[in-house]
């Protein structure tokens, strides 16, 4: 079983950062990729950035030159620079993680419990 302990959310004013970390335990063989989605009231919830083992990053439209996502692999972290933030930033952002058992195990996936973030002056 994997865990996903999320922190670093928070209130923060426009045009400010912050940073979000995620860290993985439990057993398995791989865990990758590594990223963050998020979901404001009323909207679906979509990707923020994701990234993999060999550091292949892959971000939504939204947040494209404001934030990044970088990963430590010894700690099984990933993590999300948040700049420039917006009030439509604002929203729960949940950590997501793809897993294996063994190297012939289908993937599986785990979510973080999520962690508020709110953009407000």
């Amino acid at each position: 079983q994997v865990q996903l302990v999320e922190s670093g959310g928070g209130l923060v004013q426009p045009g400010g950062s912050l940073r979000l970390s995620c860290a993985a335990s439990g057993t398995f063989f791989s865990i990758d990729p590594m990223g963050w989605y998020r979901q404001a009231p009323g909207k679906q919830r979509e990707l923020v950035a994701s990234i993999t083992s060999q550091f292949n990053t892959d971000y939504g439209d939204a947040v494209k030159g404001r934030f990044t996502i970088s990963r430590d692999i010894h700690k099984n972290t990933v993590y999300l620079q948040m700049n420039s933030l917006k009030p439509e930033d604002t929203a729960v952002y949940y950590c997501n993680a793809q897993s294996r058992s063994s190297s012939w195990s289908a993937l599986r996936a785990h979510w973080g419990q999520g962690t508020q973030v709110t953009v407000s002056s």
